[in-house]
């Protein structure tokens, strides 16, 4: 899949309180752009916006996909929390996004999916038999099921413990290429390692700050990924003094 690009111009409030803006943030076409800032500054807010789901949050701007098709139906968006429905075991949850749109389930490549993110042993489990983290994992192949031109993380890693956070981090990478995917995260590491595009968010605007050399997912322990990761925790630690 070639995707297009996404723009969004303009600012947020909700009554006549700011939230965020004015800024102007481009994720580009079939690119990982990663969106890093101290809580609170609107970066879940932001998602939820080009989502179409907030109802309390007024934006004065645009939202738009480079090739001036409408964006519905071509977003998947995985929220920070899992929202699994508990009265549907992992292959249902899985599957949702179909059964709610009313179309035959691919139940070959759920099962795909979810033997690519460790849950083979677990598709008839309800959420509350599962731990945090695959609940994480479900959620997360629900949104590599839905197959869209764009996908918006709000941190779709964070529950996981360093080993299995590697791995579904490379696995993402492989099954969203092409995609232009909009993440945004608090941990430096992970958008050092993952961001073809990095941003700052601030209560003013956005700051963009270089990535490493090199295609994602990058190694860990490469020094221009960790010298990246060192840089953007100061920017950080910098914006909230």
């Amino acid at each position: 899949m070639n995707a297009p690009a996404l723009h969004i111009a303009g600012a947020a409030r909700i009554g006549a309180v700011p939230v965020f803006g004015p800024l102007s943030l481009k994720a580009e076409a079939g690119q990982w752009t990663c969106l890093l800032g101290p809580s609170g500054v609107g970066k879940t807010t932001l998602l939820r916006l080009i989502t179409g789901v907030d109802e309390v949050t007024a934006f004065d701007g645009t939202i738009a996909a480079s090739d001036g098709l409408a964006l519905e139906g071509r977003i998947a968006l995985m929220a920070q929390t899992d929202l699994l429905m508990p009265w549907l075991d992992v292959m249902d949850n899985t599957l949702l996004g179909a059964r709610l749109r009313g179309e035959s389930p691919d139940r070959a490549r759920a099962r795909d999916v979810l033997h690519r993110v460790g849950l083979s042993d677990h598709l008839h489990k309800r959420p509350h038999a599962l731990s945090g983290g695959q609940r994480q994992r479900v959620a997360l192949a629900r949104t590599l099921m839905e197959d869209r031109a764009f996908v918006l993380l709000d941190e779709p890693f964070s529950a996981l413990d360093a080993r299995t956070r590697s791995q579904m981090q490379d696995l993402a990478c492989e099954l969203l290429r092409g995609r232009t995917v909009l993440m945004v995260t608090h941990d430096p590491a992970e958008a050092a390692r993952l961001g073809d595009a990095i941003l700052i968010m601030e209560p003013d605007g956005l700051t963009p700050v270089p990535p490493p050399p090199g295609p994602a997912p990058r190694p860990e322990n490469d020094p221009d990924t960790l010298r990246a990761q060192a840089d953007l925790l100061t920017r950080l630690r910098d914006s909230q003094t």
